[in-house]
């Protein structure tokens, strides 16, 4: 059997997928595979470099807004002036990939990690398995007009990708493809619906992005046509935190823990359904 991880964008609600690693990793359930997209990504990396969970829990302690979004008011200015294409420069994500990141180039990983990326000319798919790691997980989290695409050397020839949640933001498909049989789906995508609106424009924005990747995830999982096990971990419900606020990072990696936890024992009730967005009170 070759067990799946597949690791959803969400911004700072990645944090949510740290806990239901570790509740998987309690239960003996590690991944022979993991496909990660935007910051499913950053977090697939760092488990495939062979580390345990805990340990990027670690790492989201001590994550602050500034060492993936940080905001320059000029640059912000420059971009609605129409000369700038981006809002926020990625060198602040590279840096703290640099640091983190347990392998320089991809194909090092410990557990076969396949990054999701997404051509910024084309739209086409680009699944990065070989090559720097940094570029490839910068990549696949350079949100069309938050990040500047990034410019990764694909097979000997430079592509500019953007984030890999436009194109395949839970990519079950190129797990199955690349031999998965069983496929654990860490998402981060809204259960239930918030109580009042993103008090940001990037909060608001990143919000949207994450409602309409997760109706489209709805429809494909109706149309359900794999013929391999697909366990959908519920996230908690409400999360009330911005995507960009990354001062409750350990209260989301515990709820999410203790989330799977309670699922997981409850024999994985409705593993292949998606959770439908509903009011956080019913």
């Amino acid at each position: 059997m070759t067990t799946a991880y597949v690791l959803s964008g969400g911004a700072s609600h990645g944090s949510i997928q740290v806990g239901m690693a570790i509740a998987l990793e309690e239960r003996g359930i590690t991944p022979d595979l993991i496909v990660g997209t935007s910051v499913g990504a950053i977090n697939g990396a760092w488990l495939a470099g062979g580390r345990p969970a805990v340990g990027l829990a670690d790492l989201w302690h001590g994550l602050e807004r500034a060492d993936l979004f940080p905001l320059h008011p000029l640059l912000g200015l420059r971009a609605f002036a129409g000369r700038s294409t981006h809002f926020v420069p990625d060198a602040a994500l590279r840096s703290t990939l640099s640091r983190h990141l347990p392998f320089d180039m991809i194909e090092d990983a410990s557990t076969p990690l396949i990054v999701v990326a997404a051509d910024a000319l084309s739209g086409e798919e680009v699944l990065l398995t070989s090559g720097n790691a940094v570029d490839a997980v910068t990549a696949s989290a350079s949100l069309p007009a938050i990040y500047p695409p990034a410019r990764v050397n694909v097979g000997g020839r430079e592509r500019l990708l953007v984030d890999g949640a436009i194109v395949n933001n839970i990519a079950i498909t190129t797990a199955v493809d690349a031999g998965a049989t069983d496929v654990w789906v860490l998402s981060t995508g809204y259960s239930c619906d918030l109580t009042e609106p993103p008090d940001t424009a990037l909060a608001a924005a990143l919000h949207a992005v994450s409602l309409m990747v997760q109706r489209r995830f709805a429809l494909e999982m109706a149309a359900n046509t794999y013929d391999v096990p697909i366990h959908l971990i519920p996230p908690p419900c409400p999360v009330l935190v911005s995507p960009i606020d990354f001062t409750q990072s350990a209260e989301l990696i515990e709820r999410a823990a203790e989330t799977t936890r309670t699922w997981l024992d409850a024999g994985e009730p409705h593993a292949q359904s998606v959770p439908t967005v509903h009011s956080a009170s019913g």
